[in-house]
């Protein structure tokens, strides 16, 4: 395969592309993609490659052909590379036209299975959407990025792929935190896989140039490739395909929230048609349980987006795109109902999850949903661990007999500061005691909640200092916490013998430091 690509190329032989071949940013009207090819790199070698993910596409092992294919070195006779146009609303402003500005799709792969993806390299080369940039990405965000995009998906979250991380000679200027003092950095490909990377965006910018038949067009195609569920006859097709982006959405927005992840960048050109989670910028994983937590250093001020914040900004990022489709609407109601059906699905498939984390069968009654409010409370201002506590929470016993400051002594190990004051004990020993009378009259067999709790709460997540610390050994040659990262973040649910410390709450001296505590739209 590697030698001699058989890549398909349906998106580009349905869809109207860029006439013009010219490589330089420029507006691309009535088009939905430009042709490009990636830009050559030195001295390529694989800093990174998914086993468990070519093993599914049906890949062989990478070589020296897989090598120059995934840094953009070659492209083969029958290969039509390409970047795609969109817009976007970027921290709630209308943006125009943004596009690919450093991700080239290679082509179209069948799988053994006969399911199609793209197979994307981010960080190939300047392309028509690339602005001021010069198409390039760092190796740092591109272990990020490559990282949590496999670790996501063995979370059983939604989400982009990723194949390989392709590390260069080749430096590149950044400004990380837009202070003024920009340096050089090695330059990284990341070969991100997935059935597609159509965004919000990419409807939106449609709709703002007044294009509808080619935004008719899209919509058609998307619906027969990816949604083959609704019949395409129907005079309903538009209205119910968007009530299922609302349910998709939903869906991946209420596992953000159970694992503690936060986008960093919930921009409507990082919102995926399919609901995936897509974009691994100035992303972050809460240690500390803080609502108004944000890895993103650009929204410090406002934080928009941050973890609390994430499904209200979903819905609107819904309603911008709801109001790009408005065309294919037979009435404005679609869009009240299709955000209504977003609302429900998050909340119940939230609920759902607090439940599995909880031990409990059901957090839907006015009792449960007070419980889960009240632990929130507690967890926000005690200094917790959020992924440690719920793990910790599966130690404790049913039994009346064991005293209540014992039961609390077994989530100690998740708690950040030393010592609580004694009205935080009490409202814990509280909060244990209600939880504790609610599992005991669901009356789920010990195994039984032990089993329902370990598949809901993850032993190993990405946790920031960890890839930090990947980071700092990649840029001096080192690859092996990547490997290693990569291995143990597929059987995250697992806890696996010599790995204890990769499920460390965050360390001291992690808490304030680049990288561990915040990033820029840069990284």
């Amino acid at each position: 395969m590697w030698e001699h690509p058989q890549f398909r190329y349906d998106f580009v032989d349905q869809l109207p592309g860029d006439p013009s071949d010219v490589n330089r940013p420029r507006p691309v009207t009535k088009a939905c993609y430009s042709f490009v090819k990636p830009t050559p790199v030195k001295s390529p070698s694989f800093y990174g490659w998914s086993h468990a993910l070519s093993a599914q596409l049906g890949l062989p092992s990478p070589d020296a052909h897989a090598l120059e294919l995934l840094a953009g070195n070659r492209v083969t006779p029958g290969m039509r590379p390409y970047a795609l146009c969109y817009g976007g609303h970027q921290f709630g402003h209308w943006a125009g036209q943004l596009g690919d500005g450093r991700a080239i799709c290679l082509g179209e792969w069948r799988d053994p299975q006969g399911n199609s993806w793209e197979l994307q390299l981010k960080g190939a080369g300047r392309t028509p959407y690339s602005r001021q940039g010069d198409g390039r990405a760092v190796l740092r965000s591109s272990i990020r990025e490559f990282l949590c995009s496999e670790a996501m998906h063995h979370l059983g979250i939604p989400t982009t792929r990723a194949l390989s991380l392709v590390h260069t000679e080749d430096q590149v200027l950044r400004d990380m935190f837009y202070d003024g003092r920009p340096e050089y950095e090695t330059a990284a490909l990341v070969t991100r896989v997935a059935p597609s990377f159509l965004r919000f965006g990419n409807f939106e910018i449609l709709a703002q140039r007044g294009e509808y038949e080619l935004l008719k067009q899209l919509a058609d195609f998307v619906i027969r490739r990816y949604y083959q569920e609704f019949d395409g006859r129907d005079p309903q097709v538009y209205v119910q395909w968007f009530h299922e982006i609302c349910r998709r959405t939903a869906l991946m927005i209420a596992h953000w929230q159970r694992v503690g992840f936060v986008h960093g960048v919930m921009n409507t050109d990082n919102m995926s048609i399919l609901g995936l989670t897509i974009d691994y910028g100035p992303y972050g994983w809460l240690d500390v349980y803080d609502p108004n937590w944000t890895p993103n250093t650009t929204d410090a001020q406002h934080r928009r987006y941050r973890y609390a914040h994430q499904p209200s900004i979903a819905h609107w990022n819904l309603s911008r795109l709801a109001a790009a489709l408005l065309s294919l609407f037979p009435h404005e109601a679609t869009i009240e109902a299709g955000l209504e059906i977003y609302r429900q699905s998050f909340t119940q498939t939230f609920l759902e999850f607090m439940g599995s984390k909880l031990g409990l069968q059901s957090l839907q009654d006015e009792d449960g949903k007070r419980l889960y409010l009240d632990l929130e409370t507690l967890l926000t201002t005690s200094e917790v661990d959020m992924t440690l506590f719920f793990r910790r929470l599966t130690d404790l016993s049913l039994k009346p007999e064991t005293p209540p400051l014992d039961q609390l002594g077994l989530l100690r190990q998740a708690f950040y500061q030393a010592e609580l004051s004694a009205p935080q004990e009490t409202a814990w020993i509280t909060w244990i005691e209600r939880w504790l009378a609610r599992a005991r009259v669901e009356g789920l067999k010990p195994e039984q909640r032990t089993a329902k709790m370990g598949l809901a709460n993850p032993h190993y997540v990405l946790r920031n200092y960890l890839s930090q610390e990947a980071i700092d050994g990649a840029e001096r040659g080192d690859t092996g916490k990547i490997q290693t990262l990569l291995e143990v973040l597929r059987r995250p649910y697992d806890e696996q013998a010599g790995y204890e410390h990769l499920a460390n709450k965050r360390p001291e001296w992690a808490r304030h430091k680049p990288g561990c505590s915040a990033l820029s739209c840069s990284s």
